[in-house]
């Protein structure tokens, strides 16, 4: 798996031939080819999903961004 996420970088983020892939990890171009024309692997379980920390206040900061939009821009509180 991990040499798999290695040539892919390689090649896609990369944009490095097979040439030069084949002669910085040292397998065959065939090798390289196989593992680039394979299909992805895919996870095997989903991230359930969570409700978030901040959700108990989210009323609170929907309050504070309000009271903020009345106030001129310098001296909002954009990280609210």
């Amino acid at each position: 798996m991990g040499l798999l996420n290695v040539i892919r970088a390689l090649r896609l983020r990369q944009g490095l031939a097979i040439k030069n892939i084949e002669r910085h990890i040292g397998l065959s171009r065939n090798t390289i080819n196989q593992y680039l024309t394979a299909d992805p692997i895919k996870p095997k379980f989903a991230t359930p999903e969570r409700a978030s920390k901040l959700d108990p206040f989210a009323d609170k900061r929907r309050g504070w961004l309000k009271s903020n939009s009345s106030v001129p821009t310098r001296v909002r509180h954009s990280t609210v």
